[in-house]
């Protein structure tokens, strides 16, 4: 069974890499892991209520959820996010009513704003953090894997090389084109934006550049 990891909400910022959405912060306990989600405007705003103990002058769907399970005397034991795919992260609420325990499948930003609310604990696999989470103290260097001498830089002028890297990732319109500039930086130039965005604590490109690493490494193997 793979380990499992206990997460707390760290907050939330605005999304770097998506217009009108936010990123999630969660953080593992008692580590420098961090594991951005990106959430809608609603959810955002029900999380953030949520973090700073507000009560608003009519109930939200979050709280209408939680006051209903209140009164039928059920009690959410755990959040967990159990699986990450195409970008997408799923998640299960774990229910009891001192009898039988119910999962339900459930949107991460919905579980995170109930869990907050009904102050349950939310876990996610060790895979996923290994995947998805930006750990502030990583010292690996990817930069130093060795290159293909036919790979898709092979091509590229000096000039080239220097205009690509100097790009700032915000002007790009879409994810679309962020895939694509990723895929014309090389390893160095990762490596690089990497360390400054965990620096910068700019969870969301953190976690693309150590993706995009993370593919180039797997492509190597499986040649």
């Amino acid at each position: 069974m793979n380990t499992r990891v206990e997460l707390r909400v760290q907050g939330l910022t605005n999304s770097q890499i998506q217009s009108g959405a936010y990123a999630l912060i969660l953080a593992e306990e008692n580590t420098s892991r961090r594991i951005p989600v990106i959430v809608g405007t609603a959810e955002a705003q029900s999380i953030a209520i949520a973090l700073e103990s507000i009560t608003p002058p009519r109930p939200l769907t979050h709280d209408l959820f939680v006051s209903f399970a209140k009164v039928m005397g059920v009690v959410l034991k755990e959040v967990f996010i159990y699986k990450f795919e195409d970008g997408v992260f799923y998640s299960e609420l774990l229910f009891t009513d001192g009898t039988r325990e119910i999962r339900l499948d459930s949107r991460t930003s919905d579980a995170i704003a109930i869990a907050l609310r009904m102050k349950s604990r939310i876990y996610t696999t060790e895979a996923i953090m290994h995947e998805c989470g930006v750990d502030l103290n990583d010292s690996r260097d990817y930069s130093t894997e060795d290159e293909d001498d036919d790979d898709i830089f092979s091509g590229f002028t000096d000039g080239l090389d220097s205009y690509v890297a100097d790009i700032d990732p915000e002007e790009l319109e879409g994810e679309e084109e962020l895939i694509k500039w990723l895929s014309l930086l090389d390893r160095e130039t990762l490596q690089e934006r990497l360390d400054d965005a965990i620096a910068k604590e700019n969870y969301e490109y953190a976690r693309r550049y150590k993706d995009e690493l993370h593919k180039r490494e797997r492509e190597e193997n499986n040649k």
